[in-house]
This record gives structure tokens, sequence and C-alpha cells, in this order.
């Protein structure tokens, strides 16, 4: 419900699909744009070995990530990654292993992996950073249109 409401107060609205449903969570529309399926994953914070994982074969566009506070954890985090960037980042194990088909990543590892995507609310390819460069971008260019 947490990621469903932020992507609605960013403009994107979406929806919590029934409990057990496979391979996503949420659903979100952008506007003229196809519908996002959106996995959410959720931790409570902790060095060392703790992981968040996913299926290799869930079907899904985007992976959000809810890492909530604990050991030296100073606040809730949410990252909505891009599933092919997650898929990137992500570790496996060997072919022949009986978890081969699992992608993981260390919970104190997200932000140095993801950090982009901390409250991608507005499911940027690029991330938060990418919005943020675009719109300098942009303000430049009307500027020197103007200037």
């Amino acid at each position: 419900m947490l990621v469903a409401a932020e992507l609605t107060l960013a403009g994107i609205p979406a929806l919590k699909v029934p409990d057990n449903w496979p391979h996503y969570d949420v659903i979100a529309q952008p506007f003229g744009a196809a519908a996002q399926r959106i996995s959410v994953k959720s931790r409570t914070f902790k060095r060392g070995p703790a992981y968040v994982e996913y299926k290799a074969d869930d079907q899904f566009d985007w992976l959000a990530i809810v890492i909530l506070a604990g050991e030296g954890g100073a606040e809730r985090s949410i990252y909505v990654v891009p599933r092919a960037s997650a898929d990137e980042r992500a570790r496996c194990d060997r072919p022949t292993a009986r978890t081969a088909h699992l992608r993981y990543f260390r919970i104190d590892e997200v932000d140095r992996l993801f950090g982009v995507f901390r409250r991608n609310f507005g499911l940027a390819i690029g991330g938060t950073a990418g919005e943020a460069i675009a719109a300098r971008f942009s303000r430049a260019v009307g500027a020197r249109a103007q200037g």
C-alpha cells in the first residue's frame, strides 16, 4: 500500500493487486504509457548478510525495495528501480546451485547500488538524478532561448 500511495501522490495512479498475486504487487498507470507492474520487497535494515531477493523468472517492470529503519538505519527508504537496472546489478549463484533462479542484493548495499532510484515515484528510467539533470538542462535551454 505504501508504494502505491507514494506513486499516486507523485501523479501516477497505482493500486495494490490482491494478496498472493503472481509476480508483482502494484500496478501503476502512467499517463500516456502502458501499465507498469511493480514487485515490492521490504526488509528491515541491518548490516551484514541480509538480502532482498526476487526470482529471475518473475514478471515485473519495476522493483520497489523498501528498507525499514533498523540497526544503524536512520530512516525508511524506498527505491523504485527499473527491472533492467535491477537485473544488471543483481548477484546470482552458479547455474548448478539450488538457488540459481534467485537474484539478490545485500540490504546494506542497496543505497550504493540504487541511490539514484531513491524516491523514484515518477518512474524515471534514469532515476531521480536523471529527472534533476533533465530539469536543469531544460531550464538552461529555456534561459538561452530567452536571453
